[in-house]
């Protein structure tokens, strides 16, 4: 069983870390964690992350210190959550002024712009959970290859619906914000729309799939 330590963050709430790696077996008993402890009592919000699980207490002063016992104990005999998913399919303009830094990963990762982009988009990439901004999501699957490090400086503005790679994962910008993902693509897909329900396009345990057009590849 992957080891896991808790911890105390801040005054309100406990935190499990998994060490790792990531990994998709992980991160669906993280979901099922997260269902056990949705709706408990001492329990005010459940967080699910990647490799991580936050939980807010309703009581700290009388839980804080109880809940790293339970909560380490909880993990230990928690089961996979397989959570319904959907194959869903987003176009990317790749390139250009739509990929400011593909020549960037190009050169880090040894392949031409062309070769990453065909990498990115022959990747079958999973939703692990949806944060940082509403409707974004952190997606894994992404091709050794192509892993990068973020920017040494973020950018001030990052263009919604930009596709990005931070390290070993990819994701898309739903809202403009300062970001230092390298920018590869951007598609005109919507992920966050806050007048539906649900407002998130994306949801975790979702099969994600990158459609190339034609235009913009450098």
């Amino acid at each position: 069983m992957q080891r896991a330590r808790c911890y105390l963050s801040g005054e309100r709430a406990v935190v499990l870390e998994l060490e790792p790696p990531v990994s998709l077996s992980s991160q669906q008993r993280i979901w099922g964690l997260s269902a056990r402890l949705t709706g408990r009592p001492e329990v005010t919000e459940v967080i699910p992350g990647m490799n991580n699980i936050t939980v807010v207490l309703s009581d700290p002063q009388q839980h804080a210190l109880d809940a790293i016992e339970w909560l380490q104990g909880w993990w230990e005999t928690s089961e996979a959550l397989e959570l319904e998913t959907r194959d869903i399919a987003i176009p990317v303009v790749y390139g250009g002024d739509s990929g400011l830094d593909l020549a960037e990963v190009a050169r880090h990762s040894g392949l031409t712009p062309q070769q990453v982009v065909e990498a990115h988009a022959a990747g079958r990439y999973t939703v692990y959970f949806i944060g940082f901004q509403p409707g974004f999501p952190y997606l894994a699957g992404l091709d050794e290859r192509l892993h990068t490090p973020r920017r040494a400086e973020p950018r001030l503005v990052v263009p919604a619906g930009s596709v990005g790679i931070g390290g070993s994962q990819t994701g898309v910008y739903p809202l403009a914000a300062p970001g230092g993902w390298q920018l590869i693509g951007r598609t005109d897909i919507a992920l966050f729309t806050p007048q539906q329900q649900p407002p998130t396009f994306l949801r975790p345990g979702d099969r994600v799939r990158f459609v190339p057009q034609k235009e913009g590849i450098c």
